[in-house]
């Protein structure tokens, strides 16, 4: 197949790219990285030109925080929905777009109101779409991960409140093998949360991690919400996930009911190792046998 993947140079896009590349599909690129810049194409018209021959669409765009020109409202909402009415327009009836757990009636956050606009546009469109909703994602190249890596090395382990929000981390391999498994399913025009089998205390994560660096468990610093809504306040300017959006997104957790997803997919979530912190998709996918 020829396939559009847009976000093709971030982290579920490469391990997407990898592999359909992989699968013997053709992958046609939409980043920065390959000349595009996704801000700009906000009209249906801008994409029907690099739709010309394309079986499928897979929108991996995404962002955590703002910078400049980097918005949610275009990157998230204004630019795939611009891309869903070409694919319309063009008879490219396969989309296949990556958003998030949160995206749903419950958002409050820019971040998952602005997914949750483009998902909303997409399931209104005659196509066989897919709206993927991940949980927290971990696995080689993954920028929360290893922000989160690098928080379970400290010798204090920094929590909010009490630390006990609740989690349930998904490898990139089971997103991977979701996408390719939707490339092919007749059953289409579903949504879906790709959640761990695990429900684990944000706190707990952390100390697993830790553990998995080889280090032992550490001692845990609770910070006030408020106080730590301050220090994201602050710090914004200096790191973009340093919004207080994101502590109240923490709060809430990322947990949900994977059992759709695990029907669909035909097992359950891969088993966290600590081997699979450092594996990227095919490499988690190689150790279960199970790549689509």
């Amino acid at each position: 197949m020829n396939i559009l993947l847009t976000g093709a140079s971030g982290f579920i896009g490469q391990n997407l790219a990898d592999a359909l590349t992989a699968a013997g599909h053709h992958v046609v690129p939409i980043s920065r990285r390959d000349g595009v810049d996704f801000s700009t194409m906000q009209t249906a018209d801008r994409w029907l030109p690099r739709l010309r021959d394309v079986d499928a669409v897979i929108n991996a765009v995404g962002i955590i925080g703002e910078t400049g020109s980097q918005r949610f409202r275009v990157l998230h909402a204004a630019a795939p929905t611009a891309l869903f009415d070409a694919c319309l327009g063009a008879g490219v009836a396969r989309v296949i777009q990556i958003s998030a757990l949160g995206a749903d009636d419950s958002a409050f956050s820019s971040y998952h109101q602005s997914k949750k606009a483009a998902d909303d546009h997409l399931r209104q469109l005659e196509l066989d779409w897919f709206v993927l909703r991940p949980s927290l994602i971990f696995g080689r190249g993954g920028t929360s991960a290893a922000t989160l890596l690098r928080l379970a090395r400290l010798p204090v382990l920094p929590v909010i409140g009490d630390g006990r929000q609740m989690l349930q981390p998904v490898h990139v391999g089971d997103v991977v093998a979701t996408v390719m498994a939707c490339l092919t399913a007749q059953d289409t025009r579903r949504t879906l949360d790709i959640v761990g089998n695990e429900t684990v205390a944000y706190v707990e994560w952390l100390q697993r991690l830790r553990l998995a660096q080889g280090r032992n468990r550490a001692l845990v610093l609770r910070t006030p919400v408020r106080l730590a809504m301050l220090g994201a306040w602050l710090g914004q300017a200096l790191n973009p996930m340093l919004r207080p959006e994101n502590i109240r997104m923490l709060v809430k957790g990322y947990h949900g009911d994977g059992t759709a997803w695990n029907e669909f997919l035909g097992r359950p979530a891969i088993a966290f190792s600590p081997a699979l912190l450092d594996a990227d998709a095919q490499q988690a996918l190689a150790l279960i046998g199970g790549q689509s």
